[in-house]
């Protein structure tokens, strides 16, 4: 992608360790020429707001609201994923990584073709340059679910996969450690009476004995075979660190303990939190706060997970109320961290190099207000 020369002026540059006033050149292959101090030069006149790397996203379920607004509704899927798209550039998003899932329960709404259609229009939009960010794809695998190795296989050939996350979603561990929590979840969700949801419960522990194992294990090797990225999810407890570490995982997404996050830490793993968690200032299903994880210095990755806009917010708001982060170091939890974590080495931080992806920030009170994207210097929002 080429571009014209351009400078971005009267900025706070929000540099891998330091915080700038200043302007940024960018050159004709959309890469970051240089950093210089304040300048009178023509170029984009950034008002004196701040310019960040565009965020880099490794787990969003925003997805599939767009393509199934409404139990059995189906919208055009080249329409869902540009509305999707569009959101999530707006966000200041510029690298994203769709999570569909794979091994779904069985009364799911949407089905493993479900997930191939969208990934089929995700890589149709790319290819047509109808898209603002830059998108790969984030299988979310549900070991214990009895599709999922069939479901998996409809994605084998697809270079567009670039990361795996293993999740057992069973009652009784991980997320759902306390049944009384699962039940509160699934009984409001699905309007059991007691005695169904036992019997629901029952039913899925008795499945996830006898396949999660076996699929986590093939699943992983699948993936170090075609150099797919793994990620480990929810993991609680030592032994299910230790077994993310047997599997090669690269990413622990939401531990569920403070024990689990510094092992994942200590073992080279980057931990990844939700920044909803954040900036509600907990988890919604009890488990430990993102923030005490970065007060631990074990929080290295947040994702915006389920609200797009959380993730520009929670890195301001973590710099805000943590004092031992500052607005650089949580800048590179949403940017450079995420890029190097998956191999994404041009992109991720105000160096030159790198790609010009870039996103123009106002504060207004403690809220971010994303004023221009460009992605490779091309203006995209």
């Amino acid at each position: 992608m080429s571009t014209q020369p351009k400078v971005f002026k009267n900025a706070k540059l929000v540099l891998p360790d330091d915080v700038l006033d200043g302007s940024l050149q960018i050159d004709e292959a959309g890469l970051i020429a240089g950093v210089a101090s304040p300048t009178e030069t023509d170029g984009h006149d950034c008002d004196g707001d701040y310019l960040l790397p565009g965020l880099v996203e490794l787990h969003t379920d925003h997805l599939e609201t767009h393509y199934a607004p409404r139990p059995k509704v189906r919208w055009n899927p080249v329409s869902a994923v540009q509305a999707h798209d569009a959101q999530i550039a707006c966000a200041g998003i510029t690298t994203v990584f769709d999570a569909l899932r794979v091994g779904m329960d069985e009364d799911a709404d949407l089905r493993y073709p479900d997930m191939r259609t969208l990934a089929d229009a995700i890589e149709t939009g790319q290819q047509e340059h109808r898209l603002r960010a830059d998108h790969f794809i984030h299988l979310r695998c549900e070991v214990s679910a009895p599709d999922v190795l069939e479901a998996f296989k409809v994605f084998e050939d697809d270079d567009s996969i670039r990361l795996i996350s293993l999740m057992d979603h069973t009652p009784g561990q991980r997320q759902f450690v306390s049944l009384d929590a699962y039940k509160i979840y699934y009984q409001g969700k699905k309007g059991f009476s007691d005695e169904q949801m036992e019997e629901f419960i029952r039913r899925r522990q008795e499945r996830a004995s006898g396949l999660a194992p076996e699929n986590r294990q093939k699943l992983s090797e699948i993936a170090q075979a075609r150099g797919i990225a793994i990620a480990s999810h929810d993991d609680a407890t030592q032994d299910h660190v230790d077994e993310a570490i047997e599997l090669k995982t690269k990413i622990a997404e939401f531990p569920t303990t403070v024990e689990a996050a510094k092992a994942s830490h200590a073992a080279g793993m980057a931990v990844l939190m939700g920044a909803p968690n954040v900036v509600r200032g907990g988890s919604h299903s009890g488990n430990v706060s993102a923030k005490e994880l970065a007060e631990a210095g074990v929080l290295d990755v947040l994702s915006s997970d389920y609200v797009p806009v959380s993730l520009l917010q929670a890195s301001f708001q973590l710099a805000e109320e943590t004092e031992s982060i500052s607005l650089p170091q949580a800048v590179a939890m949403v940017t450079s961290t995420p890029a190097n974590a998956i191999g994404l080495s041009d992109r991720g931080a105000l160096s030159p190099g790198l790609r010009a992806d870039l996103i123009q920030v106002k504060m207004v009170g403690n809220i971010p207000i994303v004023r221009g994207v460009w992605r490779e210097g091309r203006r995209v929002a």
